[in-house]
């Protein structure tokens, strides 16, 4: 009796969770047309290339969206800032990002740290100063988009 309820058990779950996959994937591949106007409203940015967002990424911008109301207003402007950004990068600027991004990632905590700090005492400069260095040194102090 009971491998027959834990037969029953491992087949339930298996079922809810391939239908939890088919959903994602079907959300994944809406269209812009499709989304909610909450959605299209949030992710306006890229209204014009959604249609043409691999399905991962797509997946990634609806918990965006998904998880936009509950954020507070700060963090709500940082992602509309994020977005915009995003949106105007080419291709290889955003290949470039995700490895940056990627490398950032597999740093240990202590030096992660440490460039937060130099980031943070970097965006208190002031405009002209940061220009500067910008120009002096392009590769150290590149506009990211980060914030």
């Amino acid at each position: 009796m009971d491998r027959i309820q834990l037969s029953f058990k491992w087949i339930l779950i298996s079922f809810l969770l391939l239908v939890a996959c088919a959903a994602n994937a079907d959300e994944a591949n809406l269209t812009w047309g499709q989304l909610t106007e909450g959605q299209r409203q949030v992710l306006n940015p890229l209204a014009s290339e959604w249609d043409t967002l691999r399905p991962w990424q797509r997946e990634r911008m609806l918990d965006i969206a998904r998880d936009y109301p509950k954020m507070g207003q700060k963090k709500q402007e940082l992602v509309k800032k994020r977005l915009t950004n995003w949106s105007r990068m080419t291709p290889y600027e955003r290949e470039n990002a995700r490895k940056k991004h990627q490398q950032f990632k597999a740093l240990p905590e202590d030096k992660k740290r440490e460039l937060r700090q130099k980031w943070h005492e970097y965006q208190s400069l002031p405009e002209s100063e940061r220009a500067k260095l910008r120009s002096e040194s392009p590769e150290t102090y590149g506009d990211s988009g980060l914030d």
